[in-house]
């Protein structure tokens, strides 16, 4: 694979886990926003709930100060109706808030119908203001007009495979609200069939929902009159005679009383307190809260808290409000309830763990495959260099003993050398010697096939590693004398006898030592030591050549792989001895280690297990 096609990989690879990213942090933030109005709503509904109930609490006290004549003649009634009258009220508020709430949700039904269809018909529509729409429909000679681009991808018979629209309008999408609709709400998009672009206009609600509205709030005003009537009728007929039209006056007055302090009207504060929690505990939020009440006008004067107020006009984060006594028409100060959420965040991220765990998770995975896909396509381009030198050094390798022998063979062809009988046995042992060497490349070679598909067999034998040691050197004399090897022994290994093939050990041997030959410069020296270590043996073979960096140790046990020698440039083979060694030792059940520093040398140390 070419570096460039590498470069083309990973930067793609890049922009679609940056594409991923974006998407979960666009998710993660979508979730958030419905937590957080899921938590709004149902703070709003329990502080609802708990107005409502302080509210009757407060009828309930003021029935209980009348007087003993009031209570011994028609407390139990006065007490019903007043009830009645409190929860039709209460209970006419909720309905309405309840029909409100269907009638948004109707709205936002039609919005997102209408939405839908302007996305079917046209082409990136988005939603922009009034003020934005004024401006782009009619520009001021000093304001920017609307202009937009058309990029389009084609093949190269013309077909159009995908095409992209972009324009300058970059403002900021306004935010729309159910409570603050507009009148309109406009789009700008483009046509699908000329792609010039458009101004859509769509009315926020619908004419037939505006008029269904009408009548439903006529309706529940006109059903709410004539019940309220009916409950203030049976009221006033309770007190028909005469001492007790005097009693209903009494209670007229106390209900319209409009000097009864705003604290005389409210509970106690452990009432408060105990309301408010179990409100929100109905509704799942176990939070810690602060809460306070105060008049309606900001006097800076406290009924309840529970916590330090805030300094000046500004209040603290998450706080909710609420009027108490906002069913009173008459009262001059119905009286403010506040609570807020110090840890309001700590509640929506627990609700969100699952969310926000699986979307670590998943980049965790994403970022895990994109590496590793990167590390196996660079380490795959280095495998194929590296098979690549490895079939250039072998046909080198059989070059040159294919060459000899074919140069002998046609002297062989002479007619002259026949009675020669001493060059015709020179001749004939040359070929011989070429065919051995060129059968040891490919012996090797296959072993190391074999080994890689597990078809090697290993034969188990004692085998005394001494003696071995001392055969494999004595065979290699010829060739560590050409270089003028030092050679020392100390083979101290007793017992010294495993359990193994002799012939792969022989060859594992001889290729350490023909490595620390061939990678040492002129006159090399090389140390081969054994010692017993408990139930191993262990084999060292040491030399003081060019050594290796701790990034060159850790691969050259890998196929194909070989050190870079530097101005050395007589050094062949394969890259395979190293791996053959390794996998030997490994069906031994041995180990092998390597101590390299650059330009200092190299030791290898083996331990096998004795017999």
């Amino acid at each position: 694979m070419k570096k460039k096609s590498l470069w083309i990989i990973t930067a793609l690879m890049t922009f679609a886990l940056l594409g991923v990213f974006v998407m979960q942090m666009y998710y993660i933030r979508e979730s958030y926003n419905l937590k957080s109005q899921l938590f709004e709503q149902n703070v709003n509904q329990a502080l609802v709930a708990v107005v409502n109930k302080i509210q009757k609490q407060n009828v309930i006290h003021r029935i209980n100060q009348k007087d003993n004549e009031f209570k011994e003649l028609e407390v139990s009634n006065i007490r019903s109706k007043t009830d009645s009258i409190v929860s039709f009220k209460v209970k006419f508020k909720e309905n309405e808030i309840q029909r409100k709430l269907k009638q948004q949700q109707q709205i936002l039904a039609y919005l997102n119908f209408q939405d839908s269809i302007i996305n079917a018909n046209y082409l990136q529509p988005q939603i922009i203001s009034e003020e934005d729409y004024a401006i782009l429909s009619n520009p001021k000679p000093n304001e920017s007009t609307l202009t937009f681009n058309i990029n389009e991808l084609r093949t190269p018979d013309g077909k159009v495979v995908s095409r992209r629209l972009s324009s300058n309008y970059s403002r900021k999408r306004p935010v729309i609200r159910l409570n603050q609709l507009p009148d309109t709400i406009i789009y700008l998009a483009f046509s699908p069939t000329d792609l010039r672009p458009q101004f859509i206009t769509l009315p926020s609600v619908d004419a037939d929902l505006k008029v269904r509205f009408k009548m439903e709030d006529a309706k529940a005003e006109h059903k709410y009159k004539i019940e309220l009537e009916r409950l203030y009728a049976d009221t006033v007929n309770l007190f028909a005679n005469g001492r007790n039209v005097m009693l209903l006056r009494d209670v007229a007055k106390e209900m319209a009383n409009k000097n009864v302090p705003l604290e005389d009207r409210m509970p106690s504060q452990e009432i408060v307190d105990t309301l408010i929690k179990a409100e929100l505990l109905s509704k799942n939020i176990d939070l810690d809260y602060n809460y306070w009440v105060t008049p309606s006008r900001n006097t800076g004067k406290v009924i309840y808290q529970n916590a330090s107020l805030p300094t000046g006009d500004v209040m603290p984060k998450n706080t909710f409000s609420k009027v108490i006594f906002g069913n009173d028409l008459l009262t001059k100060d119905p009286g403010m309830l506040y609570v807020s959420f110090p840890n309001k965040n700590s509640l929506i991220f627990n609700n969100m763990f699952v969310t926000l765990a699986s979307s670590v998770g998943l980049l965790l995975v994403l970022i895990s495959i994109f590496a590793y896909t990167i590390y196996a396509i660079i380490r795959q381009k280095k495998l194929s260099e590296m098979k690549t030198d490895f079939i250039n050094n072998m046909t080198h390798e059989f070059k040159t003993p294919v060459a000899t022998i074919m140069i002998a063979s046609e002297a062989l062809k002479d007619p002259d050398l026949t009675p020669d009988k001493a060059r015709v046995n020179r001749l004939a042992g040359i070929i011989y010697d070429e065919n051995v060497r060129l059968g040891n490349h490919i012996e090797r070679v296959l072993n190391v096939a074999k080994l890689d598909n597990k078809e090697l067999k290993l034969e188990r034998n004692p085998v005394a590693i001494n003696d071995l040691i001392a055969l494999v050197v004595d065979s290699m004399s010829l060739q560590l004398q050409k270089k003028d090897t030092a050679l020392i022994l100390a083979l101290d290994a007793n017992p010294d006898v495993v359990i193994g093939d002799e012939l792969h050990l022989s060859n594992m041997i001889y290729n350490l030592i023909d490595n620390a030959n061939k990678y040492s410069p002129e006159n090399p020296k090389i140390t081969i030591k054994t010692k017993t270590l408990g139930r191993e043996i262990c084999i060292e073979v040491s030399d003081e050549g060019i050594g290796m960096s701790k990034e060159q140790s850790k691969r050259i046990f890998d196929q194909f792989y070989r050190v870079p020698t530097g101005n050395l440039h007589d050094v062949k083979g394969f890259g395979l001895g190293l791996s053959y060694v390794n996998d030997i030792i490994k069906q031994m059940n041995g180990t092998i280690k390597v101590q390299s520093e650059k330009d200092k040398g190299t030791t290898f140390v083996i331990h096998l297990p004795l017999n």
